[in-house]
């Protein structure tokens, strides 16, 4: 399973935002949801601008295809999982 997470390193707290990008296939919904524009679409992938990002979590429940979750930074536990 292909798993994004963002560059940019490390975040104040333990989770990150991750994007599974074998399931996205760019369809936006979660782009259209976000309070903050921390997703934009490149191509067809949901790509998070992590510091923008306040894991509010509106996005993880309108993917249609369950390709995004919160992680903590040592995956070692899944945090607002929409599998």
């Amino acid at each position: 399973m292909g798993m994004s997470l963002p560059n940019n390193m490390p975040r104040k707290d333990a989770t990150v935002f991750v994007v599974d990008d074998d399931r996205c296939f760019g369809c936006a919904a979660c782009v259209a949801l976000c309070p903050v524009n921390a997703l934009v679409l490149e191509g067809l992938l949901a790509i998070v601008d992590e510091p923008k990002c306040t894991h509010c979590e509106h996005c993880i429940p309108a993917c249609p295809v369950h390709a995004l979750s919160l992680v903590n930074e040592n995956r070692t536990g899944l945090i607002g999982v929409h599998a």
